[in-house]
């Protein structure tokens, strides 16, 4: 669609850099023109121009009435093939990371700040030894050790039948099948080192532009809400800074030249992750082997060297704890150095310690038999225990740092982060928990895991419990979200005057008006989500530690539990439990199956694709294996193309971005310099930086961090809807000379009714589309205006990049010129 108003006249050369938001869409349709060309970048992120702009730097005669559109193109980032759907496997690793970066702002409180990273990052530590744990009782325990030693149910499966008991081959001993199956967990593990090595060096290994590097940035070695100490605009001094004596620039967290390049902590987290990973892995082959020799004669050299290898497996489990707790990002400047010993060392040790471990488990133990579970499966308990301590401890920092600076703006009084980090854990034991279940029940046969009526004993106990709590969690959840929809049936009856008002019809159209109130109140629902993730924070922990104390009090599945109890209560336990298994594993193929599906469907990916880019939005900074963060690959691209476009041409700048398109613009304009901010405007559309960052992410995105953009770029206008579920105002008032951001509300639909310059009815554009309103193009020019003139040409030495690319550009994702 055409602008709805001319172009600006005004200043020079100027440069308008469009950036998409969630859904991704083509260079065609962000530059109105089915004739692009990608001027530099590759097939994964790039900026495209109109085949006719290629040359524009050398002939900026031709742009004095007009800026140059550019289109930036980052939805391969986030979406390809339907592989990509595996990532969501890792879901509980990023949402723990998400829990990092929710911390409230603080001033001068090092200590607290400090001390929230490090629980994050146990936590963290915590889902990767359950992930671990999880492959190890399917493998292990239901498999090889259940399974394999009965023989009914090794001989109802051909491919068992080489390590069933009965047979007495050489890998029937108990021990050498499990030493068989501790491959799959070590498999595993090898393979998140491999997809977290891999993916780093290929989104997040790009280097920000050095040439802002030597300034001294604010707050702390270990700064962004990690272990930094201070806010957008206040900030304790850089240790390095203070030790060498230069002046310091107080900066914003996301405005620190080390931000986007997190190598080093990534590095050593990979490193703790993966030796956490095999430890867990020889910690369960030990505890098998140790369980048999203990009840043999004691002081075989046997027994001394499980004993000398479960001390070394300690010993390493609490240099892991160690590095992981030891510190936090850098961030005052880019940090090159990377530790290669413990980098290398670390895994390579706890990988020996494996085989070591299984060389010693596989050991001949002339009547060893495998019978009921697996020993040490109280470690579900003891993690479920450890991670509900973790998170009511950072419940209780979290607090501590939010009480000397409320905000009502914040989300859950601060305790965002703790309540997140709970649902990581509720996912992470709810997937593990799944395929552990559906494991069981199909090697049981027609029995029920666990009941004592199949082939095998089943899961932990635990496990069964924590199925079993999951309808009741779903009960718990039907109160407010029946509240919620009685309230939005409400809101949209009270809007339907302001919506006639809005309009100034004089003959309304109830249903047209019906279709616009409900639309706004729709949109309204946003803002109730912290209330649903209180909820469902605070009842997953409370039924998960009911979960464990039923286990541990009764040492039986919940169906057996309450034998002897009332007969409703008897049978609402076993339908519970029954329920509860069928529902976990159904819960996760559909989840499997709405992520492939939301990565090949554009509406699909456009419906859930912001809760996904949020969580890839931000560094690794918790957990190693998360999925990969995009925005350290965007972001740099965007900043780097600020700088250049700025430096070469002296001209003016708007950057426009939709949706979370925005929030990279905003993170882009932070790393600028400020003599390269001061030629840039800043557009915003569908945004979400209040109302979504601003609100969960208050230490980088509140409103100090806001304010502070506001001051730093030379202007800033922001577009919104509400009828946009996704976008709000980003309430900065206006300073000084300085207007207010926010512009008026835009009405959406456009027209209310039919009239001459709409003849037909307009739709509800919601999120999308922004540049169709009149608005938009007037915004633009206004920015563009008020930006100072061009500087005079500063040609390099070398051609310019832009003028030498002619390749045709790639198909971008999904259609559509404005995408959520």
């Amino acid at each position: 669609m055409s602008p709805a108003t001319p172009d600006p006249l005004s200043g020079g050369a100027a440069l308008e850099l469009l950036v998409h938001g969630v859904g991704g869409a083509t260079a065609a349709d962000m530059l109105d023109d089915p004739r692009t060309v990608r001027v530099t970048g590759d097939h994964t992120a790039a900026v495209h121009r109109r085949r006719d702009d290629v040359d524009a730097e050398d002939h900026p005669e031709r742009y004095a009435d007009r800026p140059v559109p550019e289109a930036y193109c980052w939805s391969n980032l986030t979406s390809g093939n339907g592989t990509r759907a595996l990532w969501l496997l890792l879901l509980p690793f990023m949402v723990a990371n998400l829990a990092h970066w929710m911390r409230p702002p603080t001033e001068g409180r090092a200590g607290l700040v400090r001390l929230y990273g490090v629980l994050v990052r146990l936590v963290a530590l915590t889902l990767t030894v359950l992930l671990t744990a999880a492959a190890c009782e399917v493998a292990l325990d239901l498999t090889a050790w259940q399974c394999a030693g009965s023989g009914p149910c090794a001989g109802q499966r051909s491919w068992l039948g080489f390590l069933s008991a009965e047979r007495a081959g050489w890998w029937s001993q108990p021990g050498r099948r499990l030493v068989l199956a501790a491959l799959v967990p070590t498999a595993l593990v090898g393979l998140l080192w491999y997809l977290s090595n891999r993916t780093w060096s290929a989104y997040e290994a790009q280097r920000p532009p050095t040439g802002d590097e030597t300034d001294p940035a604010a707050p702390g070695t270990e700064a962004a809400g990690t272990e930094g100490t201070g806010t957008a605009t206040t900030d304790t001094t850089d240790t390095e800074a203070a030790d060498s004596g230069a002046p310091t620039e107080l900066r914003p967290a996301l405005g620190r030249p080390g931000f986007w390049y997190g190598r080093r902590l990534v590095a050593r987290l990979r490193a703790a992750h993966t030796a956490a990973g095999f430890l867990t892995v020889a910690a369960a082959l030990a505890g098998a082997a140790a369980g048999h020799d203990q009840r043999a004669a004691g002081g075989s050299a046997r027994e001394v060297i499980g004993w000398a290898v479960q001390g070394g497996i300690g010993v390493l489990a609490a240099v892991v704890v160690g590095v992981v707790c030891r510190r936090g990002r850098s961030e005052h400047r880019l940090d090159l150095r990377l530790e290669r010993a413990l980098v290398s060392w670390l895994p390579a040790t706890a990988l020996l310690l494996l085989v070591l471990t299984a060389v010693h488990t596989g050991w001949a133990r002339p009547g060893w038999h495998s019978s009921g579970t697996l020993p040490g499966n109280t470690v579900f308990g003891l993690l479920t225990l450890a991670q509900g301590g973790l998170v009511v401890a950072l419940g209780v920092v979290a607090l501590l740092l939010h009480r000397p600076r409320r905000h009502p703006r914040t989300v859950l009084y601060g305790l965002g982060g703790p309540a997140v980090a709970m649902l990581a854990c509720a996912l992470g034991g709810v997937m593990s928990g799944g395929v552990a279940q559906r494991v069981a029940d199909w090697l049981d046969g027609p029995g029920t895991p666990g009941a004592g009526d199949g082939l095998i004993t089943g899961p932990p106990v635990l496990l069964s419990w924590q199925a079993s709590v999951i309808p009741v969690l779903l009960l718990l959840l039907l109160v407010p979200s029946a509240l919620l929809v009685a309230r939005t049936v409400l809101a949209a009856r009270a809007l339907r005057p302001v919506v006639d008002a809005d309009y100034g019809t004089e003959d309304p159209d109830r249903l047209r008006t019906d279709q616009i109130a409900a639309s706004r109140a729709r949109a309204g629902l946003t803002d109730a989500a912290p209330v649903l993730v209180g909820v469902l924070s605070g009842a997953t922990l409370l039924l998960g530690a009911a979960s464990v104390a039923g286990a541990w009090a009764s040492d039986n599945v919940p169906g057996r539990a309450f034998d002897g109890a009332h007969p409703a209560i008897a049978s609402a336990a076993t339908a519970a439990q029954a329920l509860g298994s069928w529902m976990i594993g159904f819960g996760f193929l559909l989840f499997v199956t709405w992520g492939r599906r939301a990565y090949k469907d554009a509406s699909a990916r456009r419906t859930i694709g912001i809760l996904w880019d949020v969580g890839t939005f931000w560094p690794r900074a918790a957990h190693p294996f998360a999925p990969p963060c995009y925005a350290e690959r965007a972001v740099p691209d965007l900043t780097w193309r600020m700088s250049s476009w700025t430096r070469q041409t002296g001209g003016r700048l708007v950057i426009s971005g939709h949706s979370q398109g925005s929030v990279l613009a905003a993170a882009a304009v932070w790393q600028l310099p400020p003599a390269t901010r001061g030629r840039v405007a800043l557009l915003t559309y569908g945004s979400p930086l209040e109302r979504l960052y601003g609100r969960w992410f208050p230490a980088y995105f509140g409103p100090a961090s806001l304010r502070d953009l506001h001051r730093t770029v030379h202007c800033w206008s922001n577009l919104y809807r509400s009828t946009d579920p996704i976008g709000g105002p980003v309430r900065v008032p206006a300073e000084g000379d300085r207007p207010a951001v926010d512009r008026p509300e835009l009405l959406d639909p456009v027209a209310y009714g039919r009239t001459r310059r709409h003849p037909l009815p307009e739709p509800i554009l919601g999120h999308s589309d922004y540049q169709a309103d009149p608005a938009f193009a007037e915004t633009r020019s206004a920015l563009l205006d008020r930006l100072p003139p061009a500087l005079p040409r500063q040609r390099d030495a070398e051609p310019p990049l832009l003028a030498s690319r002619t390749d045709a550009a790639p198909a971008q994702g999904s259609s559509g010129r404005s995408s959520g």
